[in-house]
């Protein structure tokens, strides 16, 4: 039996991980200290995703994260602001927890996500 479901997990995850809207995520877009994450899946990446966003799929998101793992991407282990990107805001908030429990603090979450996103006339490249 489910004692915490996703909505209530979501709104744990919004108040412990910093937001920002699509305005000030498409202000941040290029410049060097910041990389944005993408943690959708590749199938949702493909029709459309932020311009030099790095690929972390939530499924995979530890062993991307890690410098010790498998799949790890430097961007994490930069020390560069990393603005998590998912379709509407969820999923990248709840990475955003995950990350932090590992000791990455320099995330925020895109409010909105991609929608939000599309929605302020970001850049938006597709395969």
């Amino acid at each position: 039996m489910v004692t915490k479901g996703f909505k209530a997990l979501l709104a744990e995850a919004n108040v412990e991980i910093e937001s920002i809207g699509a305005h000030e995520a498409l202000a941040l877009h290029g410049d060097p200290e910041v990389v944005f994450i993408d943690v959708r899946e590749g199938s949702e990446r493909r029709k459309g995703a932020i311009p030099d966003s790095v690929s972390a799929p939530r499924g995979f998101l530890e062993f991307i994260a890690d410098p010790e793992g498998p799949s790890h991407q430097p961007e994490f282990a930069s020390g560069k602001r990393l603005v998590l990107v998912c379709a509407s805001g969820g999923r990248s908030a709840l990475a955003g927890v995950t990350l932090r429990g590992m000791g990455i603090d320099n995330t925020v979450n895109l409010a909105g996500g991609m929608a939000a996103w599309q929605q302020v006339g970001g850049p938006v490249e597709t395969d």
